[in-house]
């Protein structure tokens, strides 16, 4: 029996074909996409090198999902998220991120605990469980271990550029804090 607490391990082959550690079989990404929505952690590891390569196929999922017209990303964030490769907020925005989903993923919780103390016999929302497995896989996705090795702030550039990024980072984290709290009530 598989152990649900840790990652399930995939392995990708020389000849790019993933394989499924637990179950013994090769695997699509479509299969690795059904174990996150299912609520499972994966790491997928290069066979020959050991390089962990989750973070690369997890961006390759979401990918595939957005030009599928499963579009969760507004054009605007993508925008911005290619924006922040650029520029000295690159630092902030894994973190940035992080705290937008965990404030999510606790209004979702909270949301989901009030509906259910309302009327404990109303059923379980369909997909909401998948939803938060994917924006689990998101965030993991985007922020990686961006915590485990963050060292602290960058020096503050003297042209001024890290205060607008940061302006911005701090209006969008207050817009996403009002949209949370309408949902709360």
């Amino acid at each position: 029996m598989a152990d649900k607490e840790k990652p399930l391990l995939i392995k990708r082959y020389a000849s790019r074909r993933l394989y499924n550690t637990e179950t013994s079989d090769y695997v699509t990404l479509e299969d690795i996409s059904g174990f996150i929505r299912d609520g499972r952690d994966v790491q997928i590891v290069d066979l020959k090198s050991g390089d962990d390569l989750t973070r690369q196929y997890l961006l390759q999922i979401v990918a595939e999902h957005e030009s599928r017209g499963e579009s969760v990303l507004p054009i605007n964030v993508l925008t911005d998220l290619v924006r922040s490769y650029t520029t000295q907020a690159t630092s902030a925005v894994p973190q940035f991120l992080a705290a937008s989903f965990e404030m999510f993923r606790e209004s979702q919780s909270k949301w989901a605990d009030s509906m259910s103390h309302m009327n404990p016999m109303m059923p379980k929302i369909p997909g909401l469980e998948a939803m938060q497995a994917q924006q689990e896989a998101f965030l993991k996705a985007m922020a990686g271990n961006m915590g485990k090795s963050w060292s602290g702030p960058e020096k503050e550039e003297p042209n001024g550029e890290s205060e607008e990024d940061l302006a911005a980072i701090k209006k969008q984290l207050a817009e996403l804090q009002q949209k949370l709290s309408k949902m709360d009530k």
